[in-house]
């Protein structure tokens, strides 16, 4: 490696220490900027989460696939809507309550799923049970088709699909870390405090010739009390202190 390599590796060096040394003494800033992050970003999916809970039911339609079809779009039909909204006595538009129902037939099967989503994890299996219920009856009533057997019952759900709140959490932490370190940086920015020679050679434009170290009087006096500094003829000798009554 040439010169001019060693010296960029060793400018690299140099930067990359006096960035972690602004992390270690600002760390403190740091870590408070992530957990206030952290604490709004837990509190904002609290009060902004409302669970919600799946419950289904399933239905035996004992014909051939394009027929099943039309069976099928029948189930969340405003007609059979209407049926389970004065069924349940729900506070609901049939459009609104077939918005939470969801109709697939499963593995190409005769077998077809009605799941509700709603916020009452109970509400959603009664809806899902009385939807197979007047479905089974309508096509009976409508349609003349009688293949419509009830498979399983929807029962009670009691545990939410959207309960983990994590994602946002996490973001909000990490969102914390960036704000944190952008501040530190920030800070040190505009401290105006030398430190270091190079600063003072950079700014004044000519080399330091010296430095005056930074001692306090505790440092001084503990100075003091390791050495002491005699004078024997011309010469000045430092003799290190020794307890009293030990030999030499």
């Amino acid at each position: 490696m040439g010169e001019g390599g060693i010296r960029k590796s060793l400018v690299r060096d140099i930067n990359l220490l006096e960035y972690m040394n602004v992390l270690k003494k600002k760390l403190w800033i740091i870590v408070l900027v992530v957990l206030a992050a952290t604490t709004a970003g837990y509190y904002y999916s609290q009060s902004n989460n409302v669970s919600l809970f799946q419950s289904s039911t399933r239905v035996i339609i004992s014909s051939d696939s394009e027929y099943m079809k039309t069976l099928m779009v029948m189930i969340k039909d405003p007609i059979i809507m209407a049926q389970v909204i004065e069924d349940l006595q729900l506070q609901i538009s049939p459009q609104g309550l077939a918005g939470k129902i969801g109709v697939s037939r499963i593995d190409e099967s005769q077998v077809v799923q009605i799941l509700v989503t709603d916020t009452d994890p109970q509400k959603a299996a009664e809806i899902a049970n009385a939807t197979a219920q007047r479905f089974k009856e309508s096509a009976r009533s409508i349609l003349a088709f009688e293949e419509v057997q009830l498979l399983s019952e929807a029962t009670v759900n009691p545990s939410p699909i959207n309960e983990s709140q994590n994602r946002s959490v996490v973001m909000a932490a990490a969102i914390g870390l960036l704000a944190g370190v952008g501040l530190a940086f920030f800070l040190e920015s505009l401290d105006g405090t030398i430190r270091r020679e190079k600063e003072v050679e950079e700014i004044l434009g000519i080399p330091v010739i010296g430095i005056v170290p930074n001692l306090n009087k505790k440092k001084l006096f503990l100075q003091k009390k390791q050495i002491t500094i005699t004078k024997t003829g011309g010469e000045i000798v430092d003799i290190k202190q020794k307890a009293a009554g030990s030999d030499r």
